[in-house]
C-alpha cells in the first residue's frame, strides 16, 4: 500500500476520533434534555383565595374556574374539556389552572367539603371523579324524603354538612377515593373549612358583578363573556381565548428578549 495513502487515511481516523461524541456522552445529553421537559400537572398547591392551582406557578397565563359541584355544565365540562386543557396547556407550563368552589347549597358545600378533604395532592383527581359519579350521588339526594331533605336546613353548620353527605352516600364514596370515614367527618365538621367555602363565593360575587353562574373562567384577572352560546361551545371559545393569550405572552416576551 502507498505510504502517504496510508498515512492520510490514518489522519483521516484519528482526526473522526477527536472529533466523535462518545455514546455514553449522547445518551446523558439526551436524559438531561428530557428531564427538563417536566409535567406541569403534577404540580399542585392550595392558593390564598381559597382554591387549589394546578401547573407552573411562574405561568404568565392564569386561568380559573368557579365550578359548582352539583353543577351539571360543570361535570360536562369536566369530562369534554379539562383533559384537552391539562394535556394541551397546563403540562407545558404555559399556563397555571386554579380551580375555586363556588357553593350553591347545602349539598354543594358538602360536596365540596369532600373534594378538598385529600388536600393538595388529591384534589383534583377526588374533584374530577366526584364530577363523573355525580349523576349517581344526586340520584340518592333525590330519592331522600323531602321532610329528611326539609330538616337540613334546620341543623347547625356543624351537623348540617355532615348529615347532607349521609343522605347523598358521600362519605361510602369518598371511602372508595382514599378518604376514611373518620377522615371525611371531620372535613364536613370543620368550621373554618365551611366559612372559607362561603367566603369564596361572596367574594366571587363581589370582584366579578357580571357573575351569572358556573362554570365560569377567568383569564389573567379578565372575567370570559361567552355570551349567547351551547354547553357544546363552551370549550371551543374559552380554547381560543387560552391559545390568543398564550400567543400574546409568547410575543411579549420575544419583543422583550429581541
Amino acid at each position: 500500500m502507498n505510504a502517504g495513502l496510508f498515512l492520510a487515511c490514518a489522519a483521516i481516523v484519528a482526526a473522526a476520533g477527536l472529533n466523535a461524541v462518545p455514546a455514553e456522552a449522547t445518551t446523558a445529553k439526551a436524559q438531561a434534555a428530557k428531564a427538563k421537559v417536566r409535567d406541569w400537572s403534577l404540580v399542585v398547591s392550595p392558593t390564598a383565595e381559597g382554591g387549589f392551582v394546578m401547573g407552573n406557578p411562574n405561568a404568565k397565563v392564569k386561568l380559573i374556574e368557579y365550578g359548582s359541584m352539583t353543577c351539571p355544565h360543570c361535570a360536562h365540562f369536566d369530562e369534554e374539556a379539562t383533559p384537552a386543557l391539562i394535556n394541551e396547556f397546563v403540562k407545558t407550563g404555559d399556563v397555571s389552572f386554579e380551580f375555586r368552589n363556588f357553593v350553591r347549597d347545602a349539598m354543594d358545600v358538602s360536596a365540596s367539603l369532600v373534594a378538598r378533604c385529600g388536600g393538595a395532592k388529591r384534589f383534583f383527581p377526588v374533584t374530577r371523579a366526584m364530577f363523573k359519579d355525580q349523576k349517581s350521588w344526586e340520584k340518592k339526594i333525590a330519592s331522600a324524603p323531602q321532610e329528611q331533605l326539609s330538616k337540613l336546613d334546620e341543623l347547625p353548620n356543624g351537623k348540617k354538612f355532615l348529615a347532607a353527605a349521609k343522605v347523598a352516600g358521600l362519605q361510602q364514596w369518598a371511602v372508595a377515593h382514599g378518604i376514611p370515614v373518620a377522615k371525611s367527618a371531620q372535613c364536613l365538621t370543620n368550621e373554618k373549612s365551611i366559612d372559607q367555602l362561603v367566603q369564596m363565593a361572596s367574594d366571587t360575587t363581589t370582584k366579578f358583578p357580571a357573575f351569572q353562574g358556573t362554570p365560569s373562567f377567568v383569564i389573567n384577572g379578565t372575567l370570559v363573556d361567552f355570551g349567547q352560546i351551547t354547553a357544546a361551545e363552551v370549550w371551543p371559545t374559552l380554547e381560543a381565548q387560552i391559545k390568543s393569550a398564550v400567543d400574546g405572552q409568547q410575543a411579549t416576551s420575544s419583543t422583550n428578549g429581541a
